[in-house]
């Protein structure tokens, strides 16, 4: 009964929920110490508190595959099925990165390809540093924005095999979604305008003012004034004696 799917649950992509996780893997994390100990009778409100506690992402490691706490909290969320309010909120969490990452996640496995173009792109702008552990059991140092790049574009990300994703061209020629700016994009612009407002200031410091022209110039109709001779008052020579 405590690894069943909530009776209330829709199917995603036409399947159990739980069915998005290969069943090899399901019965590992089935059988692992932090399922029975930790996620025996999680709700929506309480799945939060576990994932604030979250130290690093990976999905299985080790010969005997055991499952990391958070491949066991994104099965849990598969189980339950919180509202995408409250995924929505794990997203936008800036506080408590691997909660941001565990929402993503479940995003990218449940969401439509709009919904996670839409609430996982805004993140590649995080360059947060995580850990991340892999098949030995090892930790591996990572971002944000790279992980969320992976959950977009690779086949398999904590060893679960992500819902085939729909390419962002095609939405956008559709106008079913608008084209991405990115944020390097934006800081290019803004390098250009100022760069352009340089040239300008710099311009406009060249071209001498009206003043100085009218300096430079002879006025023709003002009458010449005669030049003055002037002469050396020369001494005399005082006489011989």
């Amino acid at each position: 009964m405590a690894n069943r799917t909530v009776k209330d649950a829709h199917s995603i992509h036409g399947t159990n929920p739980q069915c998005l996780v290969e069943k090899i893997i399901c019965t590992h994390i089935y059988e692992s110490k932090y399922w029975k100990e930790e996620c025996f009778g999680l709700t929506a409100e309480l799945v939060v508190d576990k994932a604030m506690e979250l130290k690093y992402v990976g999905g299985v490691y080790g010969g005997n595959i055991k499952p990391t706490p958070f491949l066991c909290l994104t099965l849990k969320m598969l189980q339950i099925q919180p509202e995408k309010d409250i995924i929505v909120e794990f997203i936008k969490n800036e506080d408590f990165k691997y909660v941001r990452m565990l929402g993503a996640l479940y995003m990218r496995l449940t969401g439509t390809a709009i919904d996670c173009y839409k609430y996982l792109e805004p993140l590649y702008n995080d360059y947060r540093k995580i850990k991340s552990q892999n098949r030995n059991g090892e930790f591996e140092l990572m971002h944000v924005d790279e992980f969320i790049d992976e959950l977009l574009h690779e086949e398999r990300v904590c060893d679960i095999i992500l819902p085939r994703l729909q390419k962002r061209y095609v939405l956008e020629e559709a106008e079913q979604l608008e084209p991405r700016v990115s944020a390097l994009e934006e800081d290019m612009d803004d390098v250009e305008s100022s760069e352009e407002e340089e040239e300008e200031d710099e311009k406009l410091e060249r071209i001498p003012s009206p003043d100085h022209r009218r300096r430079g110039y002879r006025d023709l109709d003002k009458p010449r004034r005669s030049p003055v001779v002037r002469y050396r008052r020369s001494r005399s020579r005082s006489p011989r004696r």
